[in-house]
């Protein structure tokens, strides 16, 4: 490759930093100023696209103004979208802990999935190319994209206009207080939900701003959400979170790298064919993951201040009570008489096996985010990396089932010991980018490594053996061990492993000083959470006889967040109660409805809004209630008789 190639990658990737630049800098000012991790961001970029499309073809005219004006309208109705969402939903849900927040967020980006889904179809639609700018010219001899050019400028003159905005106006100069010291702003007088609601239309403006760009570049289609997510995340977080110049920066690095990776190609490196291209899908997960774990905040980054609304504290675990426990043995019985009900419900033991399955995975998960306070995005890869194991284990070795089940779980572990060495170094955010990069890195390795994992196709054939082939015994089976792998996670919840745990989450300083290690603590429950994570993955693979890539992918990891914090993470039953009703809810609306998403996501918000403790939190709520009630009626009773 000689150097008029290198001029020409790397102008493709002054082009390609623009939009990205623009997406995850509204995503860094919003967290700035609100602490809010907002899912739906990459919603809003996706939306952007599809609002400029159709402006562009339906309502303004072909010309050059038309299309301009198009693009500039579709970011201003992005903006007011955002302004919305702000006022009618986050604004309820500041009180929440964070994770609530975050929850409400992607209950978003169902509902505006199919929102999409319902005005403009699944198409991938192409806009327009921009009048006037649809040609290309000669740089060093090769041709390249006139638009290019424009994307080219507008980056910079963004960033000096935030600039301006942020350190010439008194407007900027309050939102640069308000990421230093919110309590001091609310002190002074400052109308804090407005300035938060002046923010996030802000965020949501370039969100919108950077997908209309992309019309003549790029088709609008529904999965750019989640794909777009990913990279702001990745931007945001190298940047370090809050910092407008770091945003830059990190969007130009992540772009420079991807264009030198496209035009690399296929090279042969010590007899090994290294296919470039391909590593598009996942470098902007190795970059964070490097930084994260030389620079903790990021680039330009500091350490996140205290949140605004952190909640109710943590609440320590009880023991089963009497109540409790008669519960459990009455759903143990339940559970154990489904098969006796296949012939009049034939689909129910499966779906009970699914639960179950999804209830161990959750509670693995459970036990670092409830114990722990480690807010994991990447649980899938052990998930996955259990799965694989125990297909590759059996088909390329020939093991029997049993062994694979048995050695699965502690693939899944030694992937989680490697991770979690990392990880347990970061805190908070950071923590959690760190984990969804890993998952990433391990679910590209499984996409593209064919010879092994089978790559997009996945591994198939994958049964049980001879004795487990009845669908009832094997449905037993997954419920004896999903039964253990719960209760063994209950006892170490309440061993002194548990406990030191705890007071790890609690206050590490207070628990370093009684002789406590709290990174080293940290790290076994990062590894016992990844070996339940990898049985659960192993029970998976032989009840559908197959795997693939997708179980890896960052959707899984945020279905185990959502069925935790559905089932509320202050009580060891909140995790099985949002498994089983995440599952249950998620079987019966794909039946219902083609725009099963969105009543889901609905259905989500809702329940965010009204319960934001959790379904654990309002099953305590009536049985304190109920308590209470039972407790006053014998004084009631002798006050009247006195």
């Amino acid at each position: 490759m000689d150097l008029t190639a290198l001029a020409v990658l790397f102008l493709n990737g002054m082009a390609g930093t623009s939009s990205l630049f623009m997406v995850a800098c509204g995503l860094s000012l919003i967290f700035g100023v609100s602490r809010i991790v907002n899912f739906a961001h990459g919603s809003l970029y996706m939306l952007g696209l599809y609002f400029a499309y159709s402006l562009t073809t339906q309502v303004l005219p072909a010309n050059a103004g038309g299309f301009w004006l198009a693009l500039l309208l579709a970011a201003v109705l992005i903006g007011v979208l955002g302004a919305i969402i702000e006022v009618l939903i986050l604004r309820r849900v500041y009180q929440a802990p964070e994770l609530f927040q975050l929850l409400a967020t992607f209950a978003l980006v169902l509902i505006l999935s199919d929102l999409a889904l319902w005005v403009w179809g699944p198409e991938d639609l192409l806009g327009p190319q921009a009048p006037g700018l649809s040609g290309s010219v000669a740089i060093f001899g090769r041709q390249f994209p006139t638009y290019n050019l424009l994307l080219i400028i507008i980056g910079p003159l963004v960033l000096l206009l935030l600039w301006l905005l942020l350190n010439r106006t008194r407007w900027g100069t309050l939102i640069r207080a308000a990421t230093q010291d919110r309590q001091m702003l609310e002190a002074l007088g400052v109308n804090q939900s407005w300035l938060f609601t002046g923010v996030f239309a802000l965020g949501a403006f370039l969100a919108g701003l950077g997908g209309a760009l992309q019309l003549p570049t790029e088709p609008a289609s529904l999965t750019l959400d989640l794909l777009t997510i990913g990279d702001a995340f990745a931007v945001v977080v190298i940047g370090g979170m809050g910092s407008i110049s770091g945003a830059f920066v990190a969007a130009f690095i992540i772009a420079q790298v991807k264009a030198l990776c496209i035009g690399l190609g296929t090279v042969p490196i010590f007899g090994v064919d290294i296919a470039f291209p391909q590593l598009t899908l996942v470098v902007e997960f190795l970059i964070m993951a490097i930084v994260l774990i030389f620079k903790p905040w990021g680039l330009f980054g500091a350490r996140t201040g205290t949140p605004r609304n952190t909640g109710a504290p943590e609440a320590p675990y009880a023991a089963a009570g009497p109540r409790l426990k008669i519960t459990a043995v009455c759903l143990v019985a339940a559970l154990i008489c489904v098969p006796l009900a296949s012939d009049t419900f034939p689909y129910l033991p499966i779906l009970i096996q699914d639960m179950l399955i999804a209830v161990l995975f959750a509670a693995s998960l459970h036990f670092i985010m409830g114990a722990g306070g480690m807010h994991s995005f990447g649980h899938a890869a052990y998930y996955g990396v259990g799965a694989y194991a125990a297909a590759l284990l059996l088909q390329r070795y020939a093991l029997p089932m049993s062994l694979a089940i048995v050695l699965a779980p502690f693939a899944a572990a030694v992937a989680a010991l490697i991770y979690g060495w990392f990880c347990v170094r970061l805190s908070g955010i950071y923590l959690a980018m760190l984990t969804l990069a890993f998952a990433q890195i391990t679910w590209s390795v499984a996409y593209q490594w064919n010879d092994v994992t089978g790559g997009s196709n996945g591994l198939i054939g994958i049964w049980p053996s001879a004795w487990l082939e009845d669908p009832v015994h094997f449905y037993y089976f997954v419920l004896a061990v999903v039964l253990l792998g719960i209760l063994a996670l209950r006892a170490l919840l309440f061993s002194p492993l548990g406990y030191a745990l705890r007071a790890s989450r609690d206050s590490a300083q207070r628990s370093d000083a009684i002789g406590i290690n709290s990174k080293r603590i940290q790290w076994i429950a990062f590894v016992i959470a990844g070996f339940f994570a990898g049985l659960a993955g192993a029970l998976f693979v032989f009840s559908k006889g197959s795997i693939s890539p997708e179980e890896l992918y960052v959707s899984k990891s945020i279905d185990g967040l959502v069925m935790v914090l559905l089932g509320g993470i202050q009580s060891i039953t909140g995790p099985l109660t949002g498994a089983a009703f995440y599952v249950v809810l998620h079987d019966y609306i794909t039946g219902v409805t083609e725009y099963w998403k969105g009543l889901f996501g609905l259905i989500i918000l809702v329940l965010v809004l009204l319960f934001p403790q959790g379904l654990g939190g309002l099953g305590r709520q009536i049985g304190q209630r109920f308590s209470g009630t039972r407790r006053t009626r014998p004084t009631a009773i002798a006050g009247r008789q006195s």
